[in-house]
C-alpha cells in the first residue's frame, strides 16, 4: 500500500465516520426535535461558551510552558512562543490525522529550535503518559460516584462478550510485541531500538528533572482548564445550569473518549454528551445542543490559534 494512499485513508477513515455519525444522529431526530435544537443554539447564553474558550487558551499556554521544564532537563532552551506555536499547530493537526499532532510538535522544535527529533518526540510521549494518568484519576473517581449507572453504560453499548475478546487479543499482542522486541535481530527492529533510546531519555526526564512538582502542577492545571471548559458552558443553557458536578464529569469523561474516535470529534463528541446526559433524565436534544455548542467552539478556536499560529511562526522566526 503506497505511503499517500495510507495517508489519505488515515484521514478519511475518521472523517468519515464522523460524517457518518452527524448523518445518523440528524436522522434520529424529527423535525420537532431539530427545531428544538436549533432554539437552543439560538437562546444560549454565549458569555459562558466565551468563558469557556478563555479557559481553554489558559490550558494552551500550560502546556506550552509545561513542555519547557522537560527539555530543558535535557539541555535545550527553546522559545516560549516556539513552543506555544507549535502546541496550536499540533491541536490543529489532530484535526486532520488524529494524533499528528504530536509529530509535528517536534518537528517545529527540531526545524526552530534545532532540538533533536527522537528526544523532543520523548518528551510529548512523556506527556501523555502523564496526561493519561491524570485522565484515569477523572475515570477512577467517575466509577466511585456513579458505579452503578456507568457500568450499565458500558455494558448496554458493549456486551461482555466483546470486552472478553478485546481484553484477550490485547493480552496476546502484547506478548507477541514482547517477543519480538526482546528476541528479534531484524534490521527494523534494531533501529527502531536505537531511536527507542532517544525518547526513554526523554521520557524519563519527567521524573528526574528538578523543576519537576512545577512540571506536575502544570499538568493537573491542563486538566482543571479542560473540565473547568466543559463545566462553564453548561450554564450556557438553562436546561443545564442546574446539572450536579458529578454528571458533569460523567460527560466530560464520555466526550475526551470520543474526541479520538473521529477527527477532532465530529459527530462523535455530540452524540456521546446526549447518551451520557439522557441516563441523568436529560433529553436527547438538550444533550445534543450541549455538545455541539461545546464542540463547535472548541473547534474554532483550534482552528483559529493553529493558522494564527502557524503564520507567527515564520514571522516570529524570520531572522
Amino acid at each position: 500500500m503506497s505511503s499517500p494512499f495510507k495517508k489519505t485513508l488515515k484521514i478519511a477513515i475518521p472523517l468519515l465516520l464522523g460524517i457518518g455519525l452527524i448523518y445518523y444522529q440528524y436522522s434520529s431526530f424529527s423535525s420537532e426535535q431539530l427545531k428544538t435544537i436549533k432554539s437552543y443554539f439560538k437562546n444560549a447564553n454565549y458569555f459562558y461558551v466565551l468563558l469557556s474558550v478563555l479557559i481553554s487558551l489558559f490550558g494552551y499556554w500550560s502546556r506550552a510552558y509545561r513542555w519547557k521544564y522537560s527539555l530543558q532537563h535535557l539541555g535545550y532552551q527553546p522559545k516560549f512562543y516556539n513552543s506555544f506555536f507549535a502546541v496550536c499547530i499540533s491541536y490543529l493537526m489532530n484535526l486532520t490525522i488524529p494524533r499528528s499532532g504530536e509529530f509535528t510538535r517536534a518537528v517545529i522544535l527540531k526545524k526552530y529550535e534545532n532540538i533533536a527529533f527522537d528526544k523532543g518526540f520523548g518528551t510529548i510521549v512523556a506527556e501523555r503518559v502523564v496526561d493519561f494518568l491524570i485522565f484515569l484519576l477523572f475515570v477512577i473517581t467517575a466509577f466511585v460516584l456513579q458505579f452503578n449507572k456507568l457500568s450499565d453504560f458500558i455494558f448496554s453499548n458493549i456486551s461482555p462478550n466483546k470486552i472478553l475478546l478485546l481484553a484477550t487479543i490485547g493480552f496476546v499482542s502484547f506478548c507477541a510485541f514482547l517477543l519480538v522486541w526482546r528476541w528479534a535481530k531484524w534490521p527494523i527492529i534494531l533501529k527502531i531500538k536505537s531511536k527507542f533510546n532517544g525518547l526513554i531519555e526523554g521520557m524519563t526526564s519527567v521524573f528526574k528533572m528538578k523543576e519537576k512538582w512545577k512540571y506536575l502542577f502544570h499538568s493537573f492545571f491542563i486538566w482543571f482548564c479542560y473540565l473547568m471548559m466543559f463545566y462553564v458552558c453548561i450554564f450556557s443553557l438553562e436546561e443545564t445550569a442546574t446539572m450536579s458536578f458529578d454528571i458533569v464529569i460523567m460527560g466530560f469523561i464520555f466526550g475526551s473518549l470520543a474526541v479520538g474516535f473521529t477527527n477532532g470529534g465530529i459527530g462523535a463528541f455530540p452524540i456521546s454528551i446526549a447518551k451520557v446526559l439522557l441516563l441523568y433524565g436529560i433529553a436527547e436534544d438538550i444533550g445534543t445542543a450541549l455538545g455541539w455548542i461545546i464542540w463547535t467552539s472548541q473547534t474554532l478556536l483550534t482552528i483559529i490559534l493553529g493558522l494564527t499560529s502557524y503564520l507567527f511562526l515564520n514571522i516570529f522566526n524570520k531572522n
